[in-house]
């Protein structure tokens, strides 16, 4: 395969193709699956029109996926590391240059606002692409010990599982890593949002990666996934989803004694102390808990303040909720896009009427169609108050843009809601001092907490605790997740 400059590829024929066609699996160099009956529709939640199709996997054709990959381990392991590093940042130039075209599809097959997407679904993974060699600068490939060199080797075939909401990015930060480690990867996306995985396909075809390095096999969980994940061939399974799919991911990967890093579900809180700067903290957790129409395992979904200012959160709250207008993604006036699916609407929808039937008090939005919307998967913004910690609304994952104020006594009980979910993925912590916050910080059991609205950094390690799963993704750690330390003693 010959690699082509980022101005010779003008159009992916993932883009060009129409909605009755059938994308491909992209197995061993070649794109498999013409001579196929079964497949899988893609639907524009927005519409509810049918935007495209994948051919649907079979067991088989991950067999073929991962013997691919283990043919090809030995030469990638070898590679010089500039030379792998060197590939991924062409990929990241190709994402780059597609930025518009592969904008317009995730906003398609997801549905979220096309002004986010291209910042958060396109340029977040053409990052994570070409900034993976200074990540890997940072990892000790090698380091004396006693009288013991250690080495650190890539741990061989992964097969990466990634989720629906961020259908790129969590692409890209589980297969830049492994591929600069040396391993080589199995692709596994989901079948709700494929077509951005089979765009990368082409991109990595495109700058000539050798056969067997990079592969993807699109199907439904219960068939492909199941088997990439419990695949004797597979050394490695790096799962993103929910807590119960990751539970049978790792269930599957245990005969195997197969390592398997997931990130999981999220409830996460944000938590507002007295004396913090009461709007700032109210409208940035508002942000978060509605980005991707709060389909975000690390949105900060709960909002812990202080008994004594409630009043004033209610409606700091519901202002900066109706600022979010709900509608078409295509419209740059738009915050909220449609949920994935219809499926997950009304998954979302039986939360908010149980939060009601629980007795908290609903002070926005509802599990009713938004007004002026005829058509898609919409729910509107909703604000809850008076929450109380033991509700199914404070304690599991929504994934949808409902908000859940729980108020507290005192800076021990605000700890302790924080604390009393089963997740540990994220939260937030403001307070009238950077001291304070992280002391209260520092108590709290999350993977990534940030601190009086601290921003996003990319380089930092993510994941969570208790059962938001294990392993970090991002920076240096990414990678070093899917390596293996090797003694030599002399």
């Amino acid at each position: 395969m010959n690699a082509l400059p980022a101005d010779q590829l003008h159009t992916l024929r993932v883009v060009e193709r129409d909605a009755t066609s059938v994308n491909p699996h992209y197995v061993g160099g070649e794109w498999l699956g013409d001579d196929r009956e079964d497949r899988i529709a893609v639907i524009n939640p927005a519409t509810e029109d049918t935007v495209g199709h994948v051919y649907a996997g079979t067991p088989e054709d991950i067999d073929r996926a991962v013997a691919a990959a283990r043919a090809a381990f030995l030469e990638w392991s070898s590679a010089p590391l500039r030379d792998r590093v060197d590939l991924l940042q062409r990929v990241g130039a190709l994402i780059a240059a597609h930025r518009e075209q592969l904008a317009l599809l995730i906003t398609r097959e997801l549905g979220m606002p096309l002004r986010l997407t291209l910042e958060v679904q396109v340029d977040s993974p053409a990052r994570a692409f070409s900034r993976i060699g200074a990540y890997a600068e940072q990892v000790s490939w090698e380091q004396q010990a006693g009288n013991t060199t250690v080495v650190k080797e890539p741990v061989g075939v992964v097969g990466a599982i990634t989720p629906w909401n961020f259908p790129l990015e969590q692409v890209a930060v589980k297969v830049a890593p492994a591929l600069v480690a040396g391993c080589t990867v199995v692709l596994k996306p989901s079948e709700v949002t494929p077509l951005s995985a089979v765009a990368l396909a082409e991109i990595f075809d495109a700058v000539g990666v050798p056969a067997g390095v990079f592969n993807v096999v699109n199907g439904v969980g219960p068939v492909v996934g199941e088997a990439l994940a419990g695949h004797p061939g597979v050394d490695m399974v790096s799962f993103t989803g929910s807590t119960r799919t990751g539970r049978r991911v790792s269930e599957l990967a245990s005969a195997n004694i197969t390592p398997v890093a997931v990130e999981l579900g999220g409830k996460s809180p944000n938590v507002i102390l007295d004396g913090a700067p009461l709007e700032e903290a109210v409208t940035a957790g508002v942000a978060s808990c509605y980005f991707n129409a709060g389909q975000t395992c690390s949105a900060l979904t709960r909002m812990l303040v202080p008994q004594s200012r409630l009043a004033e959160v209610e409606e700091l709250a519901v202002a900066a909720a109706q600022r979010y207008e709900v509608g078409d993604p295509l419209e740059d006036s738009t915050a909220i896009g449609p949920l994935v699916s219809e499926v997950q609407r009304e998954r979302v929808r039986g939360y908010i009427e149980r939060g009601v039937q629980e007795g908290a008090e609903l002070l926005l939005g509802g599990a009713t169609e938004p007004a002026g919307v005829s058509q898609g998967y919409y729910v509107p913004a909703t604000v809850f108050t008076k929450v109380s910690g033991e509700m199914r609304i404070a304690q599991e994952e929504i994934f949808g843009p409902v908000l859940s104020i729980i108020p507290y006594e005192d800076e021990a009980e605000a700890i302790r809601l924080a604390n009393g979910t089963p997740y540990g993925l994220a939260a937030a912590v403001w307070a009238d001092s950077r001291e304070r916050a992280l002391a209260v910080a520092r108590e709290l059991r999350a993977g990534q907490v940030q601190i009086n609205g601290g921003e996003d950094d990319p380089s930092a390690p993510f994941g969570g605790f208790k059962q938001s799963g294990h392993g970090r993704e991002n920076g240096f750690w990414g990678i070093e997740e899917f390596l293996a330390p090797k003694a030599l003693l002399s």
